[in-house]
């Protein structure tokens, strides 16, 4: 799940060196953190959150796929 959203995002942002994700799984979730330089942020979110919502509905599918955990998706600034 790390390695689809950092190659997601790394090809949105501007400063691809600055994004840092952090990966906690628990029982039946998986929470993602994304840390973007403060510039990409907008970038990562899309314009009315078009950007954010298609990664999480990819998120989602990878997950449901995956082992059927329920995937959470922040975005941390």
């Amino acid at each position: 799940m790390k390695e689809l959203v950092e190659n997601i995002v790394k090809a949105l942002v501007d400063f691809p060196e600055e994004v840092a994700i952090n990966e906690t799984v628990g029982q039946n979730v998986i929470i993602l953190e994304i840390y973007v330089a403060d510039d990409d942020v907008g970038k990562v979110i899309g314009k009315k959150g078009r950007n954010v919502g298609a990664i999480r509905t990819l998120l989602t599918a990878a997950s449901a796929k995956e082992g059927g955990k329920r995937s959470i998706l922040e975005i941390i600034e």
